[in-house]
């Protein structure tokens, strides 16, 4: 009985992220038509640093789920975007919120807001730096 639960649960979330999925599909196919390749390697230089600040700041601005993100991240890649910065964009995508910040506030309080969101684009940061040095011993 449980089993039979548990499916139809797993089949109920399966069908409310199909659009979510799509969307993203959709959007990331309209963006990678629309945005030259240009666009991307003068925005993203290669550098460590610049790379992480940058893809932090636009995955700050963006909103996003977790589930989208291979998508994203993959088509970034694809477009010549750096890992360094598709790493710190999805980590700062799914955990920094600004378009989210006066809701998180008014339920929160500011201060906590404030320091949750800075702590986490930080950590992003370094979460994309972490990883690529790690990938690069390997």
């Amino acid at each position: 009985m449980k089993l039979k639960e548990a499916i139809k649960k797993t089949l109920k979330s399966l069908w409310n992220t199909t659009p979510i999925l799509l969307g993203t599909l959709m959007l990331a196919s309209i963006i990678s038509v629309v945005v030259p390749n240009s666009v991307y390697s003068h925005l993203f230089s290669g550098k460590l640093f610049s790379d992480s600040l940058i893809g932090g700041l636009i995955g700050s601005l963006s909103a996003g789920s977790p589930i989208t993100s291979y998508v994203l991240g993959g088509e970034f890649l694809k477009q010549g975007v750096s890992l360094i910065a598709v790493t710190t964009f999805l980590v700062s995508w799914v955990t920094v919120g600004i378009i989210q910040w006066p809701a998180e506030a008014a339920i929160l309080g500011r201060r906590f807001a404030l320091y949750r969101n800075l702590s986490a684009f930080v950590l992003a940061i370094i979460v994309g730096i972490a990883t690529v040095l790690t990938l690069r011993l390997i």
